[in-house]
Parts: structure tokens; C-alpha cells; sequence
């Protein structure tokens, strides 16, 4: 059975900064690849720079882009054009027929109307091969222009090649950071033709290289049907050189594309379902599809066939594995739990990069795109590390030194606030995260609880009996926060008071991208002891009911203005639960963690059916790298990671008719949970 034909890549592209309806993009790459192409429509918009809606085209990106408010990097632009070309998006742009375009995970195609020009690409890991028919009398020239940054040019007509890099990057700091490319093509290039742009004004004038700002280059050939490749390195020119030899040089375009079209099918296959109508298959598989995007390979392979990898925090080149382009405090509630499932292998080489992080500049990973990105609290690479420990996916070598990170970001400040744990001296000197010394002080309180479950849980499996006694004392510390009045976690300050005029409608301010209602349920390694908290099962049940059933409203609070996850939430009737972000993914399955599993039922199924979809607006709200897509694969599945770290699952009633994973025996599986 082929499962491609079920996917949308433009599922969640509908969006816009108000109003997110997935916030994605339609990337054509390979699983985890190192590189994706992406219809450029109106690059003015920013990192919207993609609508499924829009008529125009102004080329095919090289990205990297892991969401729209982290932004791009090593990024640049492909356009075929025609005898005299343009260097300026708002001049050089086509309309095109985006019902007509295809773009697949495997393959993309479209048709540049004014320059009559189809365009076909399909991915490598580190690359691409590409097809241009141009049509017409004119000659045919295909432009790479910048998006951003410093750019360089030289073109190799003799060889027929183009070199290049670009330093663009968006919010993190990566030192001596270069994305270099060379392209090879079968087509002959007329050298004598050779144009080059540069600056604002982009004036084109001939040239066979050129370096700066916004340089851009226009390569002229000989020929109508142009045939070639590409290849990328964050390392060298030398390296990608290398990396176009070894992905693509001896390949036509239609054993690229085989290659491409086999490797996402074995990926999609790898859960198989029967559903009861073809939408939700549609729905199912393209969240597949959407699981397996990020994290992104930064690695490369030397001539000796070692991995390799460039490092943005000291700028040097290091021997191993590296993976970039994720935010840990989104994925570790579904993604990497998804992974344990079905991509064992490569969650322990994901693992391996994180801790070479830790190894080559100091600190584990928070959020990276390639570099540390300063968004996001709380070190929930913790969970991560911890699942994979508790299910055997890595060895205790690597577990030693990611543990080594964990304790470091446990209890030492880091001296950049993209590092470590945002409150720790804090944490550490009052058992909570004050509100007069930190903002969202009630989430960096609970996460950091929660991270030193984690923790404990790596020291159990590593026989270290001291750590874990310790760190599973701290675990407790969410307790600190619980006011039994109101049934709310609240802010306390330096003296233990809690913040007066308490609304739990505000956003903000004590807590992140929610109002008092998620976070006051987050205990994930402790159920039983929020339970005790509340009074007892029935008392729980009784809070859980009545976020469910609150009005579905927010006081801006500390954002002082409204934010697009207030937006989402409050357009659907689903009371505080605001499943449209992270924080609430868990609360449904609250319900089935202590023994109301019709509950679970009833909610995830009316959240499946009338929020998620195949279509471009098929998200409820931002889907993160992966993690509102591998939400709705463990929901139909009738599954769920409450608790990553923990061996086990909470059950819900199964959404398709039947399923199958590769490699379990899901029912027994299933059947040997701890829930």
C-alpha cells in the first residue's frame, strides 16, 4: 500500500501571526534532512512567506525555517527566468497556479506562468536534484537570489558549477556561521553571460562573481531543458563539494526522486491503520508526514565516510553527530515519545547530537535553530533524555554524560539566559521560582520539578542511588506553588506570599503562553500526589470539570495585548482546555490517568474530529515541529505519554479500526502497560 498519496504538506499552512491554523510550511525534504524546498509566494510578510492562498511565486527556498517566529537561516532563493532577468521580488515574481502546483513530500513541481517554465525538485539529505524546462525563444537564465545577510557568488562555466554561501541567519548566535552551496549542471552554461546583483537596489550588471550584501547571481545556459544538482555544508565549500559527490553525482533525476519516494514510504508505513473514512486517513498520514520533519541533521560525512558536524558555539568543526531546528519544550510531550515507538534508532542518534551539544559548548540544548535560539523556558531536554533511558534506547556512556549536563543545568546559572534553567539560584534557595525574581515563575517552578523527576529517573537507570534520592525529593517542590483555596497553582514571592488579586483567566506575567488553568495541572510525574492536593479523586474530577466547562476567556495580563494562542483558544468551545498550544496537550488525558477513561474519550475524540484535519487550516494552532501532529497519531491510536520518563502510557478508545505498528504487537503491547 502506497501512503504518500494521503499526505498534504501544505496541512496548517493557512495561517497568519493573528491566527495560526498550524503555522507550517509545505516542505519538501527528506525524514530529518538537513535541507527543504519551499514555494517562496511574498517574501514581505516575513517568515510567512508561504500562503497556500496566494497566485504569486518569486522561486523555490532552500530553508531551514523550524517555525515562523524563530525564522529562517541558510537560506537562498531559486528563480528561472528568462533573458533579462530581475534581482527584486516586488519586479521578478510570477503568477502560478498553486491547484495545479505539486508539492509532495518527495517532490515538488510547479509552473512559473510568466517565464513559462516548469520547475522540479526533489530531495537529498544534504541536497537536491533539479529539473527546468524552459519554454519559448528566449534564453533561459535561473537566478539564485539572497534572502537575507552577507551572500557569494562565482560561477565555473568550464565545469559547469556554481559556488556559493550566504551567513544569514535569524534569532540565534552561531559563531563563523556559513551555509555553503555548489550546484552542478548538465546543461552548458554561457559564461560571456553571466550576470550579477547586489545591494537594495540590485542593478545587474555582467560578472562571473560577486560577493556582499544581498548578492545575488543569474546564470544564463545554453540549452531549454536544464538538468542539475545541488548540495549544501555548514562546514566548507570543500564539504559540499563532497556532499554533492556522495548524495547525487552518477544519479539521474528520477533515481533521486526514487530514492526519495521510498524512503517516505517506509517512514509513513511504519504505523499502518484502517480508518472508516479516507479524510481521516488523509488527516492521519499527513500528521505522519509532519512527525517526521525536525529535528534536522547538521551533520556531514567526511571522505572517510565520519560523521562531522560544524558547531555554532565555538565556530569549529567537530568529529560526530549534531541535530538542530527543535524547541524541547514543545516536542518532548509527543514527538520523541513517538519516536521510542517508531524510530528507535534515530531517537538515539537525536540524543547523541543534544549531548555533543553539551560536549563541544557547555550546555545541553534548549531551543536551536542552527544555534541557541532565546525562546521558550525550562530545560525540557530532561524528558527527553529520561524517556530514552527508561526504555533502553541508548547506552550508559552517553547516559553518564547527558546526566553530567542535567545536573549542570540543575543547579548552575549559565551566563546567557539562552542556556540552562531560567530561576535555578532561586530555585534552589527557596524550592520555587519567585515571582519577584523571575517572570513566568509558576512554570519555571513546575517544569524544573519536573525536570528533576527526570533527572532521578536517569540516576536509577545509571545505579546512581544518592542522585536519585535527591533529585527525587525536589521532584516534590511543585507542591510549593498549590494554593488549596482557589485549587490553583500560584506565583509566591521571595517572602512566600502569594501574588495578591488573583484572576485565572490572566495570561502571562507567572505563566507561559496559558492562563492558571493548564499549568495548575501539570504534575506529570506525580498524579497521585496533585490528587492529594485537590482533596481527593473526586474533588480533582470536580477542577478538571470545571476547566472543561469554564467560558473560553482570557485577561491579556501580562502580554499587554492579545497573543494568537489567545486568539485560538477562545475560537473554539473547548472551556480553558486550550489544546490549540502545548500546555493543555496532556489535560484530556488527565481523566484516564485516574480511572474516568470515558471522559478521555469523549474530549479527544470531539477535539480530533472537529479540530484537526488534512486541509491547509487543518490545526487548531501552532503545530511545533512535530508535536500537535504526533498528538493526533497517539490520540488515534488511543494512546497517550502522559508522563515522559515513565515506562507507560494512559489508554483512550482507539479513533481508527485498526492499526498497526512495525515491530509491536500493539495489543500486547497495550495490554502490558502500566495504565
Amino acid at each position: 500500500m502506497q501512503y504518500l498519496p494521503y499526505v498534504n504538506i501544505k496541512q496548517g499552512s493557512k495561517s497568519v501571526p493573528r491566527f495560526s491554523n498550524g503555522n507550517t510550511l509545505p516542505l519538501t525534504q527528506m525524514p530529518f534532512g538537513m535541507v527543504s524546498f519551499v514555494p517562496q509566494t511574498q517574501v514581505d510578510r516575513g517568515s510567512w512567506f508561504f500562503h497556500p492562498d496566494d497566485r504569486s511565486l518569486e522561486g523555490i527556498r532552500l530553508s531551514h525555517q523550524p517555525s515562523p517566529w524563530i525564522g529562517d537561516y541558510g537560506c537562498f532563493v531559486l528563480l528561472p527566468q528568462r533573458e533579462r532577468p530581475l534581482a527584486e521580488t516586488w519586479t521578478n515574481w510570477s503568477s502560478y497556479r498553486p491547484q495545479e502546483a505539486k508539492l509532495n513530500p518527495d517532490y515538488l513541481n510547479v509552473n512559473f506562468l510568466r517565464y513559462r517554465t516548469q520547475m522540479t525538485i526533489s530531495p537529498t539529505e544534504r541536497g537536491a536534484a533539479i529539473e527546468l524546462d524552459y519554454r519559448g525563444e528566449e534564453q533561459a537564465v535561473l537566478s539564485i537570489l539572497p534572502v537575507g545577510g552577507e551572500m557569494g557568488h562565482r560561477v565555473d562555466a568550464e565545469n559547469g558549477r556554481v559556488y556559493g554561501y550566504t551567513t544569514y541567519h535569524s534569532l540565534d548566535i552561531a559563531k563563523n556561521f556559513k551555509t555553503y552551496y555548489v550546484m552542478e549542471f548538465d546543461t552548458p552554461i554561457i559564461a560571456d553571460k553571466t550576470l550579477i546583483s547586489l545591494g537594495s537596489n540590485s542593478s545587474i550588471k555582467e560578472g562571473k562573481s560577486i560577493e556582499g550584501e544581498k548578492a545575488g547571481i543569474h546564470i544564463v545556459f545554453d540549452g531549454k531543458k536544464v538538468t542539475g544538482r545541488v548540495a549544501i555544508s555548514y562546514i566548507s565549500e570543500e564539504q559540499a563539494i563532497l556532499n554533492l559527490e556522495q548524495e547525487l553525482i552518477g544519479k539521474t533525476y528520477e533515481q533521486v526522486h526514487a530514492q526519495a519516494e521510498e524512503k517516505w514510504e517506509s517512514y509513513l508505513s511504519r504505523i499502518e491503520v484502517e480508518t472508516e473514512t479516507e479524510e481521516q486517513m488523509r488527516t492521519f498520514y499527513s500528521c505522519m508526514y509532519r512527525s517526521f520533519l525536525f529535528p534536522h541533521k547538521a551533520y556531514e560525512y567526511d571522505a572517510q565516510g565520519n560523521p562531522i558536524h560544524y558547531s555554532p558555539d565555538t565556530g569549529k568543526v567537530y568529529p560526530g553527530v549534531r541535530y538542530t531546528d527543535n524547541g524541547f519544550w514543545d516536542t518532548y510531550r509527543t514527538v520523541y515519545p513517538l519516536y521510542s515507538l517508531i524510530a528507535k534508532e534515530e531517537y538515539a542518534e537525536m540524543l547523541e547530537g543534544f549531548v555533543n551539544d553539551y560536549v563541544y559548548g557547555g550546555w545541553l540544548p534548549r531551543w536551536i535553530s542552527t544555534g541557541a535560539v532565546n525562546c521558550m523556558p525550562s530545560t525540557l531536554i530532561d524528558a527527553v533524555i529520561a524517556d530514552a533511558a527508561v526504555k533502553g534506547l541508548v547506552s550508559n556512556e552517553l547516559l553518564e554524560k547527558a546526566l553530567e549536563g542535567m545536573l549542570k543545568h540543575a543547579n548552575e546559572a549559565a551566563p546567557d539566559a539562552r542556556n540552562g534553567r531560567n530561576g535555578v539560584k532561586a530555585y534552589l534557595e527557596h524550592g520555587y521560582v519567585p515571582y519577584d525574581l523571575e517572570g513566568e515563575s509558576v512554570n519555571l517552578t513546575l517544569d524544573a520539578a519536573y525536570g528533576d523527576f527526570c533527572i532521578a529517573e536517569v540516576a536509577k537507570v545509571l545505579g546512581k542511588t544518592e542522585i536519585e534520592e535527591e533529585y527525587r525529593a525536589r521532584a516534590k517542590n511543585y507542591r510549593h506553588l498549590f494554593d488549596a483555596e482557589t485549587g490553583f497553582m500560584r506565583a509566591r514571592d521571595s517572602k512566600g506570599e502569594f501574588r495578591p488579586n488573583f484572576d485565572p483567566y490572566t495570561w502571562g506575567r507567572d505563566y507561559t503562553e496559558s492562563s492558571a488553568f493548564p499549568p495548575s495541572f501539570f504534575v506529570p510525574h506525580d498524579v497521585a500526589g496533585l490528587v492529594e492536593l485537590y482533596g481527593g479523586k473526586e474533588k480533582f474530577l470536580q477542577k478538571l470539570d470545571e476547566l472543561f466547562a469554564a467560558e473560553p476567556r482570557f485577561n491579556v495580563g501580562g502580554y499587554g495585548g492579545e497573543i494568537h494562542e489567545m486568539s485560538e483558544m477562545a475560537a473554539v468551545d473547548f472551556g480553558q482546555c486550550a489544546i490549540s498550544n502545548q500546555p493543555s496537550f496532556h489535560i484530556p488525558y488527565l481523566y484516564s490517568a485516574v480511572g474516568e477513561q470515558e471522559k478521555t474519550d469523549y474530549w479527544v475524540k470531539k477535539i480530533c474530529d472537529e479540530l484537526f484535519t488534512a486541509e491547509n487550516d487543518g490545526f487548531p494552532g501552532d503545530e511545533d515541529n512535530g508535536t500537535m501532529a504526533a498528538w493526533y497519531v497517539f490520540s488515534s491510536l488511543g494512546l497517550y505519554p502522559l508522563c515522559p520518563g515513565k515506562n507507560e502510557y494512559v489508554r483512550s478508545t482507539s479513533l481508527v479500526k485498526n492499526a498497526r505498528i512495525k515491530g509491536i504487537d500493539l495489543e500486547t503491547y497495550l495490554a502490558n502497560m502500566n495504565k
